[in-house]
């Protein structure tokens, strides 16, 4: 078999790290995949579901002649790791990553990558609310998109490789420039969760006749705040990484809901049933 990669490093063997290794070794195009994570007993795990093929105590260890790292942690956190390997990484060496903001990460990662290390920016739009290799299966990224945030400093031949392996596990590939990528994504992605969480945080937090008020929800609630249960570490760090956007899209959604309410304080039905049957239309284009 011919593989397009012999070595493949990961750090951080969680749901998008794990799901990566699973649907590479099912597309046949990794030989084998060596895994790194803090949490030794979510590494070991991953050992024993083959997810992974190795596993490495320490990062360094682990990225010895690799041809690819791929560094799938909390967003703040992967301009250090590669900070952390950087010296060790085999010339020609392709580091990518999977964090939801991007300007900041693909700035700070091309200034710290040696100049025989290649850095290519990259973001799956895939998920769910588990964490864990044992939460990875390998049609993750099956049919979703995963941006590829290149700049005048990405070398052409690392971007086609790893867009050839995002293929490979099923994925959509598409360009973005850094900084257009955090825009549209504070907006459809990050705003959508702290909003999430500041309704569960205000509802959680409601005082009525000193009911649990969340102990009557049903699935309509239950459907709109299932983001709420993702990891809120990594939610605090793409908030603070893409703080001016993302502060921005709050301001546009709290003018939206400030508008939603003067329409409710003045009994206008007409307005009301505007406002619905504009977002209504939106939604409804999406499907």
């Amino acid at each position: 078999m011919s593989f397009i990669i012999e070595r493949l490093a990961i750090i951080g063997v969680g749901l998008i790290g794990g799901s990566f290794a699973r649907a590479l070794r099912e597309a046949g195009v990794v030989r084998t995949i060596i895994g790194i994570d803090n949490d030794r007993s979510n590494l070991e795990q991953a050992l024993s579901l083959g997810v992974v093929d190795e596993i490495a105590d320490t990062a360094v260890e682990g990225v010895r002649n690799a041809q690819v790292v791929f560094i799938s942690i909390p967003s703040c956190a992967i301009p250090a790791a590669l900070q952390e390997i950087a010296a060790v990484l085999p010339p020609g060496c392709i580091v990518t990553d999977a964090g939801s903001v991007k300007a900041t990460i693909v700035r700070t990662c091309d200034e710290l990558a040696p100049s025989d290390i290649f850095f290519v920016g990259g973001h799956p739009i895939a998920g769910t609310e588990h964490s864990g290799a044992a939460a990875s299966f390998a049609t993750l990224f099956k049919g979703k998109r995963c941006i590829l945030t290149p700049t005048a400093a990405t070398n052409s031949t690392a971007q086609s490789t790893i867009s050839q392996l995002w293929r490979a596990a099923g994925a959509e590939v598409c360009v973005m420039e850094p900084g257009h990528h955090d825009r549209i994504f504070a907006e459809i992605s990050h705003l959508p969760h702290v909003v999430a969480y500041a309704l569960v945080h205000a509802v959680g937090t409601a005082d009525v006749e000193g009911e649990n008020v969340l102990s009557y929800t049903a699935g309509g609630f239950r459907d709109f705040t299932r983001i709420a249960s993702s990891d809120p570490v990594m939610w605090r760090d793409i908030s603070l990484m893409n703080r001016e956007a993302l502060l921005a899209s709050i301001d546009g959604f709290s003018a939206s809901l400030a508008e939603l309410r003067t329409r409710i304080v003045n009994n206008d039905k007409t307005g009301l049933t505007d406002f619905f049957t504009t977002a209504k239309k939106f939604r409804d284009g999406i499907i």
